[in-house]
């Protein structure tokens, strides 16, 4: 069931980011609009877009949520691999997402005190200063 779920989630978020898929719900909303004359603007006619749209705004929000998620956990999974692999790396910060913005932001902050200044008074890593003194 998971995996039929996932592939379902996977297909329905690839299909909606398309050009083709926005053009569909355009020529939805167009045939609407002009039908509104041949139902003489009824309440019937709103009802509809208006439930069409409902129902599937509130399904969409659960199919982009599991892609999403797992797109965050795929990415977060990578970077992690990465923070393992590099020598110089700190090991500390694996798994800091499962920290409470506090302390994230308390990380953030020591990390910020260990930067030099920027050419422009902005604080960035030697490491960085150097890449941008490049260009």
């Amino acid at each position: 069931m998971r995996k039929t779920f996932t592939a379902f989630a996977n297909a329905v978020a690839g299909a909606a980011g398309k050009a083709q898929t926005f053009i569909i719900a355009l020529l939805i909303v167009v045939v609407w609009a002009f039908s509104g004359p041949v139902f003489k603007w009824s309440d019937t006619w709103q009802l509809v877009i208006n439930t069409g749209t409902t129902i599937v705004t509130f399904l969409m929000v659960f199919l982009i949520q599991n892609s999403q998620n797992r797109d965050a956990a795929a990415f977060q999974a990578k970077l992690d691999e990465l923070l393992r692999a590099v020598e110089t790396a700190r090991d500390d910060f694996i798994g800091i997402e499962h920290l409470s913005v506090e302390e994230i932001e308390s990380l953030r902050r020591m990390l910020e005190e260990q930067t030099g200044e920027c050419k422009d008074g902005h604080k960035a890593h030697a490491s960085v200063e150097r890449l941008l003194s490049r260009y």
